[in-house]
């Protein structure tokens, strides 16, 4: 069973940055397609972004976050970052990664596997 653990969330203010990193334990991550996901309070968890294996690399944005959300992999660190810039109120929620779906090698916004505590983001003045 993957075992990824989410760090590096927190509070920031509007407009500020936050890496958020994916690590995973026990396998080699870049075999698998990786989606970062989130949920606000009373709110469906939604998918934010997810990169294909190393092998394909293709990485795919929700609406809302595209041109302000980065997903990379580091395979040497076996983790998979979020960097997210210019950061809104909205934005607040907490992140989860998980492995994803693929269709035809590309990863999915449809996370499958076992679910982590996820990372709290807070976007407040």
């Amino acid at each position: 069973q993957l075992q990824l653990v989410e760090s590096g969330g927190g509070l920031v203010q509007p407009g500020g940055s936050l890496r958020l990193s994916c690590a995973a334990s026990g396998f080699t991550l870049d075999y698998y397609a990786i989606g970062w996901f989130r949920q606000a309070p009373g709110k469906e968890r939604e998918g934010v972004a997810c990169i294909s294996s190393s092998t394909d690399g293709t990485t795919y944005y929700s609406d809302p976050v595209k041109g302000r959300f980065t997903i990379s992999r580091d395979n040497a660190k076996n983790t998979v970052y979020l960097q997210m810039n210019s950061l809104k109120p909205e934005d607040t929620a907490i992140y989860y990664c998980a492995a994803t779906s693929t269709v035809q090698g590309m990863c999915t916004m449809t996370g499958v596997g076992s679910w982590g505590q996820g990372t709290q983001v807070t976007v407040s003045s």
